[in-house]
């Protein structure tokens, strides 16, 4: 008995080393890093929340919630390192094909997420995706926690909420064919006309850097669609942690990865 009572404060002892570890080894890499070889963009495709949530017994809402609890910790370590842009993929065109409940629980998870984000006052928010897959109040609550943001001076954070990138290709071409049918060109000097500056004139993140860095999350080693036009030449870091448990010291190694690789972009 007298054993099992002292294993929480053998317990807490090991964790409170073990998190003096961690923040030694996060020093030591931090330090490391030189500042000018690092990511401009860094794209985060934040996956695993309900597996992550499963492995506990707890609904996928909960999981939602944590991961969402995570956003703004993981903005502050971007700050620390300098970003000047960060892209974070809360919710796919795929995603909204799950079950209705999980979606609306989702949706507001987010929606509440990008207006708690904004009431901090520190980050400019920009939206990337399509608003009309959202109900007309989470597009409205959307739509003014974003412009709430736009004399703020810290990074640049592009909040992927309905986001699919074929559908962010296609809708840009469409726009691309509206605007020269509407100048009066005729068929087949629209077709003539198209080029990749167009494109990219008519897509979400016009006018921005393209990701540099790319970070998913669960261990699953795809883009699933994470913004297929602009991430040409971005390096990509898979990490094992779902995205509740992803930790600073995973962003450091995901930042001491890309600071090693020599970039050629094609050449």
């Amino acid at each position: 008995m007298n054993s099992f009572r002292r294993e929480p404060a053998q317990v807490s002892v090991k964790d409170s080393i073990k998190d003096i570890l961690y923040s030694v080894y996060e020093q030591r890499v931090s330090h490391s890093l030189e500042r000018n070889r690092l990511p401009r963009h860094v794209g985060v495709i934040l996956d695993g929340n309900r597996r992550w949530a499963k492995t506990i017994g707890a609904s996928a809402a909960h999981g939602h919630r944590k991961g969402a609890d995570k956003i703004s910790e993981f903005l502050s370590w971007c700050d620390e390192a300098g970003i000047e842009l960060v892209t974070l993929w809360l919710l796919s065109t795929e995603n909204m094909k799950r079950d209705a409940k999980e979606i609306d629980d989702l949706v507001e998870i987010i929606v509440s997420t990008v207006e708690s984000l904004a009431h901090v006052g520190h980050w400019r928010l920009h939206h990337v995706g399509d608003l009309k897959v959202l109900s007309e109040e989470h597009q409205e609550r959307l739509v003014t926690a974003i412009e709430s943001t736009t004399d703020s001076n810290g990074a640049l954070v592009n909040v992927a909420v309905g986001y699919g990138g074929r559908s962010e290709i296609t809708e840009a071409v469409r726009e691309f064919i509206l605007t020269k049918a509407e100048e009066g060109l005729e068929p087949e000097q629209i077709a003539a006309a198209v080029s990749d500056e167009e494109i990219e004139a008519h897509l979400y993140t016009r006018g921005q850097p393209d990701p540099d860095l790319v970070i998913r999350t669960s261990g699953e080693q795809r883009l699933s669609g994470f913004m297929p036009w602009q991430t040409v030449h971005s390096e990509y870091y898979f990490c094992e942690a779902y995205w509740p448990d992803f930790r600073r010291t995973d962003f450091l190694r995901a930042l001491r990865d890309y600071e090693a690789r020599d970039r050629r972009r094609g050449k």
